[in-house]
C-alpha cells in the first residue's frame, strides 16, 4: 500500500511516496513561494500516485484541534503568505483521500519512534535547533498537542551573566530560539555557525541556553530520551557540552538509570534527516486507520 509524505517547510515541501515500512520510494522538492503556485505543484505531483492516505509535516502554529472550524489551517505563521492557510483541507478536496496532519517536529519525532533507532519508546522528546527551535513531544505513546502544540522554542531563557546579546525572536527577544537559533549565533557573533567551529567561547554559550531548556523539559515532562537535530547541532563538541551543564543544572536531584547515562540520554537524531519524511508516512497510516 502507498502513502503520502508532505514535510512542509518554509523555505521547501518535501513530497514522497512511501509503504508502510516506512521505506521512501520517490520524492521531490517544491520550493515554498505563495500558497496558489506552490499548493498546485504539490498536488500534481500526488495526483497520479495511487496514494490510499496523505500525512503532512507542517511548520506552524497549526491547528491540530479536530473540533476547531479551522482545524487543518496554517494560523499565525510570520509567513505571512501562508497564514490562515486551510493546507489540509485543499489537499483533502483535490485529492479524495484522508489527509492527516501535525508539526514538523511532531513528525520527526513520530518517524524516529517508529522506525529509529530510539523505535519503541513511549515517552521522549525531539528537538530542532536551526533557522528556528521547535520541539514535539511524546508522552504515554501520544503526541502531545493539548490547545495548541507545544512551543518549547519560546520558553524564556535567563541569559547568562556574560551574554549582553537582546535576543533574535521578534516576539520574545530572549526565548530559546531568540537566543540559541542559527540566526541568533550569526547576529549575536557576526558570523554563521559553521564559520565559528574553532571559537569555544560560541558553544560553550549555546550549550548553557541548550542545556537550560533541556532542564526545564526534564523537570516538567520527565522524558526517557531527549533527541536533537538541526544545522546548529552539526557542530560536534556541542553534545559532549549540553550533556555536561545538563548535569551540573540538575546537581544530583534526580537519579534515574537514563540520567546516568547522558550518552544514551541526550542524542542526534539517526535516520539520517529522513525522520520527518518517515513521520509524515506514519501519519498518513494513522489517519487511514482512523477514517477507515
Amino acid at each position: 500500500m502507498l502513502y503520502g509524505a508532505l514535510e512542509a517547510g518554509g523555505t521547501k515541501m518535501v513530497c514522497a511516496v512511501g509503504d508502510e515500512t516506512g521505506k521512501i520510494l520517490e520524492r521531490v522538492s517544491i520550493p515554498t513561494t505563495d500558497p496558489e503556485e506552490t499548493m498546485q505543484e504539490i498536488i500534481a505531483y500526488f495526483k497520479d500516485k495511487e496514494i490510499k492516505a496523505l500525512g503532512i509535516a507542517s511548520f506552524g502554529p497549526i491547528d491540530l484541534d479536530r473540533k476547531s472550524p479551522t482545524y487543518g489551517y496554517i494560523t499565525s505563521t510570520p509567513k505571512l503568505a501562508w497564514a490562515d492557510f486551510d493546507i489540509v483541507g485543499k489537499l483533502k478536496e483535490a485529492l479524495g483521500i484522508p489527509v492527516g496532519f501535525d508539526t514538523d517536529v511532531n513528525g520527526s519525532l513520530l518517524g524516529e519512534m517508529t522506525w529509529g533507532k530510539y523505535r519503541g519508546l513511549t515517552d521522549a522528546v525531539y528537538i530542532t535547533i536551526g533557522t528556528g527551535v521547535g520541539a514535539g513531544i511524546m508522552s504515554g505513546g501520544k503526541l502531545i498537542h493539548g490547545m495548541l502544540h507545544p512551543e518549547a522554542g519560546h520558553v524564556p531563557m535567563i541569559p547568562h551573566i556574560t551574554d549582553k546579546y537582546r535576543g533574535k525572536c521578534p516576539y520574545h527577544n530572549n526565548c530559546f530560539e531568540g537566543m540559541a537559533s542559527g540566526p541568533a549565533i550569526e547576529e549575536r557573533w557576526g558570523q554563521r555557525g559553521e564559520e565559528l567551529s574553532d571559537r569555544e567561547e560560541v558553544w560553550e554559550l549555546e550549550a548553557y541556553y541548550i542545556a537550560q531548556a533541556l532542564t526545564g523539559l526534564i523537570m516538567t515532562l520527565s522524558p526517557k530520551k531527549i533527541i536533537l537535530s538541526g544545522g546548529v547541532m552539526h557542530q560536534a563538541r556541542l553534545f559532549g557540552l549540553i550533556r555536561q551543564k545538563v548535569k551540573d543544572n540538575i546537581n544530583g536531584y534526580l537519579r534515574t538509570k537514563e540520567l546516568s547515562d547522558m550518552d544514551s540520554y541526550i542524542v542526534p537524531a539517526s535516520l539520517n534527516d529522513d525522520q520527518g519524511i518517515m513521520g509524515c508516512i506514519k501519519i498518513a497510516m494513522n489517519e487511514l486507520a482512523l477514517t477507515s
